[in-house]
């Protein structure tokens, strides 16, 4: 894999007026001023070495996206020191291999997915030389450790069958973000990974059988089985990343997340987030990737209920997945970035960035 120039993928992603929200109803007052506590928050507690008392990659990858996603970049601004040492904490701790984890090793594709995508929108954002080569090597040992299936598993390693959705998911922003940013996937690497993901879909009976899947009610699974709102999300990112907008899937479960939302409230100052942290990330991403009356219908109701949750002190909490101050990391981050997303000042986030994997894969749906 090799980079491309990327001069003019960095210029675009300076944001432009079109780039901004569209009115009051993608931001609020509130909203804003959530956001604001959030990093403030996130800033207070981060801690000498970067990594808010975590070391998983991915954990700390995620601080660092609540800051560019408000349009906060490494060195530059009231935040960019705050940036510029979690994004440095990833970097330096990345291996010999490529490998984006210091953690277990049954963290391996969990972590390293989530960092590499951070830091494929970090280089989009800003070009920053130190990134191209650890980008590299992360993007090469995700194709290398890509399961026969054309999954992936939770240990770095190649073998017969992926483990499940959500880490497909995980791999599939990482490559995305990498050719937004101007590297190069191998075409395969995509193809295997989209025939892998639509494995995963389900009708509520059990059914396999696509023909049966269209006529009925359905949705994406952990591993062909546990039909949750995140697996639904996840299932609906993968599609749109991997550039199948058309894939009849999505609509199916977009009627999932769009319901949940409906019906989702924030418990008033709690500090705990209306959903895990994990399910908020890619339902929020679900909702903006697919655009149109999904997003403007359902994004203020998610947005609220995210505001209103926000404990007194500007931080969230995620006790369902992980305690104590990376798990507060985890909810604020998320917090901020669905608070942060109508911005619109992540590479991923913008228009006109759906060439390249188009080339790669086409768009047609199957």
């Amino acid at each position: 894999m090799r980079t491309l120039a990327c001069g003019m993928l960095v210029a675009v992603c300076v944001l432009s007026g079109d780039a901004r929200a569209e009115g009051d109803w993608e931001i609020t007052p509130q909203s804003q001023h959530a956001l604001d506590r959030g990093l403030a928050w996130l800033a207070k507690n981060q801690g000498e070495a970067g990594n808010w008392e975590s070391n998983d990659l991915g954990l700390v990858g995620m601080g660092a996206l609540a800051f560019l996603s408000a349009g906060h970049t490494p060195g530059r601004g009231k935040y960019g020191q705050v940036v510029d040492k979690a994004l440095d904490y990833v970097l330096r701790n990345a291996r010999p291999s490529g490998l984006l984890n210091i953690a277990g090793e049954k963290r391996d594709m969990y972590n390293h997915g989530l960092a590499a995508f951070v830091l494929g929108q970090a280089h989009g954002m800003t070009g920053d030389p130190r990134i191209s080569p650890v980008l590299e090597k992360a993007l090469k040992l995700i194709a290398d450790t890509q399961c026969e299936d054309g999954g992936w598993d939770y240990v770095a390693r190649r073998q017969p069958n992926g483990h499940d959705l959500s880490l497909a998911v995980m791999q599939a922003k990482a490559l995305r973000s990498a050719m937004d940013s101007g590297f190069e996937v191998p075409p395969e690497v995509i193809e295997q990974a989209i025939k892998s993901v639509r494995g995963y879909y389900r009708s509520r009976d059990g059914s396999t059988s696509e023909e049966h899947q269209k006529r009925h009610p359905g949705q994406f699974t952990y591993n062909g089985s546990r039909s949750t709102l995140a697996m639904a999300a996840a299932g609906v990112v993968c599609m749109q990343e991997f550039g199948q907008y058309d894939d009849w899937r999505i609509a199916k479960n977009m009627e999932v997340i769009t319901e949940a939302i409906r019906k989702m409230r924030g418990s008033r100052a709690s500090g705990q987030i209306p959903e895990d942290a994990y399910t908020l990330y890619y339902v929020g991403q679900a909702l903006y990737q697919v655009g149109g009356q999904a997003w403007r219908g359902s994004y203020p109701a998610l947005r609220d209920a995210v505001v209103e949750s926000q404990g007194r002190d500007g931080v969230w909490q995620d006790n369902r997945r992980i305690g104590g101050r990376p798990g507060e990391l985890y909810a604020t981050s998320v917090g901020c970035f669905i608070l942060a997303m109508p911005n619109r000042y992540l590479p991923i986030l913008q228009e006109g960035k759906i060439e390249s994997i188009q080339k790669a894969v086409g768009g047609k749906s199957r």
